[in-house]
């Protein structure tokens, strides 16, 4: 999901020392220390690269946040330290005087159910964020989702899609079931496989979680490394409607 950068606040290059950035590195999910990271800045350096060189290398995965200004203070000791390194003076690894705080990571907890209504966008929101941070409340209900739906995630298997295809569709009916295990316990029973055939005549699914749904499809679509073509598209879209009616009429707790 997007969301809206903050522009109010004036972007400063300042190295704050090294427990300062490797508390930031950690929230931001990166494995680098302050050391390793001048190791590989001044490496690059030698060799002619710039600083957007080494940046992302810093991280296996999108960097994330709890808010934007982490993010900004995280980029200003990241730029700060390169200005320090192209200056070719001494870089002090070492805090002097009292330290300051280490920056906290929060712990970010799962949204309350909204059994016995339906979910708000809001709702919605809290889960996907959940789903993002948790590593492990994300794991527990993949396992769920793979033990649950291994028949549903059969027939996704067997419709045709390309691998790109298939990738989406499985993780977005995954996300789809996790946010009604959350908000619905116990979740989703067991959904049949002929769900995926056609369209059921049970009532429509909330308007929060078919907006999500269709987000996410259109992301999949402008996706800049690998997009779904518009043929792979028409194929997903009644998948995903039909994938997410059923887990919708199997929730256990309705």
């Amino acid at each position: 999901m997007s969301r809206s950068r903050d522009r109010g606040t004036e972007f400063t290059r300042q190295f704050e020392g090294p427990q300062t950035l490797d508390g930031l590195l950690d929230l931001a999910g990166s494995p680098c220390d302050t050391p390793e990271v001048l190791t590989r800045m001044r490496e690059a350096r030698a060799k002619g690269r710039t600083h957007s060189d080494v940046i992302p290398t810093l991280f296996p995965e999108e960097p994330r946040f709890p808010s934007p200004e982490l993010a900004r203070r995280l980029y200003q000791n990241l730029l700060g330290l390169w200005d320090l390194v192209e200056e070719g003076g001494a870089i002090r690894l070492e805090d002097e005087g009292p330290r300051a705080p280490r920056p906290k990571k929060e712990r970010r907890v799962a949204p309350a159910p909204f059994h016995p209504g339906e979910p708000s966008s809001e709702f919605v929101e809290a889960a996907w964020r959940y789903l993002e941070d948790d590593e492990k409340a994300r794991t527990r209900l993949l396992h769920a989702f793979e033990n649950r739906q291994d028949g549903l995630l059969g027939a996704l298997d067997a419709a045709g899609l390309t691998d790109e295809g298939y990738g989406v569709a499985r993780h977005l009916l995954f996300e789809l079931h996790a946010m009604l295990e959350l908000g619905c316990p116990p979740g989703p029973g067991f959904v049949d496989p002929a769900a995926l055939e056609k369209d059921s005549d049970a009532p429509p699914v909330p308007v929060s979680l078919q907006a999500y749904a269709d987000e996410a499809l259109f992301e999949a679509e402008q996706d800049e490394e690998q997009p779904l073509s518009p043929e792979e598209l028409e194929r997903l879209r009644p998948l995903v409607r039909r994938g997410l009616a059923a887990l919708w009429q199997a929730r256990k707790g309705r």
